[in-house]
């Protein structure tokens, strides 16, 4: 169950990232991307053309809104700040399967469904427009 509470869900969120840092990359991908389904979802959140004014992950945290954009930037979030080194990296992507965090040139997939890491080729995926985490202005 998603806190209601800032304090319980920035706590939930730090327990999540040190969880995920010592288990298996395959592991801890998925369970960043199931922890992130449970947040309440609200469409149109946040949108692309609005890139510079994305929250920060604590602003993000805070505002407790999530449409597919904002989960997956959550997502990306996450994983940057866990410093893995198996992480070659990371992006979202708009596609025509929605918001995508792709990993590692496409391995996993996140964002797409709670409980399932997609591992299709990304060339399959059609992308319309990305943003590396290092590009994200909230917190570089």
């Amino acid at each position: 169950m998603w806190p209601s509470q800032y304090q319980d869900r920035l706590a939930s969120w730090v327990d999540l990232r040190h969880r995920c840092r010592d288990q298996t990359l395959d592991l801890a991908v998925l369970e960043i991307n199931t922890w992130w389904f449970d947040a309440p979802w609200r469409p149109y959140y946040l949108h692309w053309d609005d890139r510079a004014s994305w929250p920060d992950p604590w602003q993000l945290l805070a505002d407790n809104h999530y449409c597919d954009l904002a989960r997956a930037l959550g997502i990306l979030y996450t994983i940057d700040l866990m410093d893995r080194t198996d992480i070659d990296d990371r992006y979202i992507a708009e596609t025509d399967l929605g918001n995508l965090v792709l990993i590692n040139g496409g391995k996993y997939i996140l964002n797409w469904s709670p409980d399932e890491i997609l591992n299709i080729q990304s060339q399959s995926i059609v992308i319309k427009r990305s943003t590396q985490h290092h590009t994200i202005r909230a917190y570089t």
